[in-house]
């Protein structure tokens, strides 16, 4: 791997009301491109949102009103690392997120919902101390096949309590 550590290129999405933080790892080559949270195509996040909450995500503004409407904010654990690819496994010399101070700049924030393993683990190594709920919810990438999208949707709906 090689090059300067790639940046995360955009800001969390959090309302003084939000009280489920959703964490991703870092985001994908095409987010980068589209500037917004798990942008793919084949990406399940927003699909599953919609079908857990039956609110449209067909625009941005649409996908930032559902957010809102259900106390959710959105951002990632990674603040910078180095990648030659998309998956979480390529991912290297990370760069965590200031959580702590994060939380505590917005206390209404109640519960931590991680969108995979990387994120859960990045969280248990480094804000392990932090006491506040936390839920992991089934990768929503296309890369993680080994559950179906309707056991994803059950899973997250369950764990986000819509």
């Amino acid at each position: 791997m090689s090059g300067e550590p790639l940046e995360h290129p955009f800001k969390p999405i959090v309302f003084k009301d939000t009280e489920i933080l959703i964490l991703g790892s870092f985001p994908s080559i095409k987010s980068f491109e589209k500037n917004f949270y798990y942008a793919h195509p084949r990406n399940q996040f927003w699909k599953i949102l919609h079908a857990v909450t039956s609110y449209p995500v067909n625009n941005r503004d649409q996908k930032i009103w559902l957010l809102k409407e259900c106390k959710f904010g959105l951002w990632d654990m990674i603040k910078s690392c180095q990648r030659d690819n998309s998956l979480d496994s390529s991912l290297e010399d990370e760069v965590v997120n200031d959580l702590t101070s994060f939380l505590e700049e917005h206390p209404s924030i109640k519960k931590l919902a991680f969108t995979g393993k990387k994120s859960e683990a990045l969280f248990k190594l480094h804000f392990s101390h932090l006491e506040i709920e936390t839920v992991y919810l089934p990768s929503p990438s296309a890369a993680y096949a080994k559950m179906k999208f309707e056991e994803k949707c059950t899973q997250y709906k369950e764990r986000l309590g819509v």
